[in-house]
């Protein structure tokens, strides 16, 4: 299939940077990478990942994150999955 569309996108510089260095890692193009989205959502009739907007809950536990507000932190994954259990 001849590949001679194009595809024009503005993203703030930053974004761009980190994403191309994630790329670069696993080795492929941002025009591939593109081309990976583009034919996934053509398969899947939708985007490949859930787009979902946060219920309350969610949105405020965020916010509370944010300015860093009622933070746990756990020295590990177990002692972080035993204070579940409490």
């Amino acid at each position: 299939m001849s590949k001679s569309a194009t595809v024009h996108a503005r993203i703030e510089p930053e974004t761009k940077k980190k994403a191309e260095g994630v790329l670069k890692k696993l080795g492929i193009s941002p025009t591939e990478a593109i081309r990976i989205f583009y034919k996934q959502i053509c398969l899947r009739g939708g985007l490949p990942f859930p787009v979902l907007i946060p219920n309350e809950t969610t949105k405020k536990t965020l916010e509370k994150s944010s300015r860093g507000e009622d933070i746990q932190s756990f020295n590990s994954l177990e002692e972080m999955f035993d204070s579940w259990e409490k």
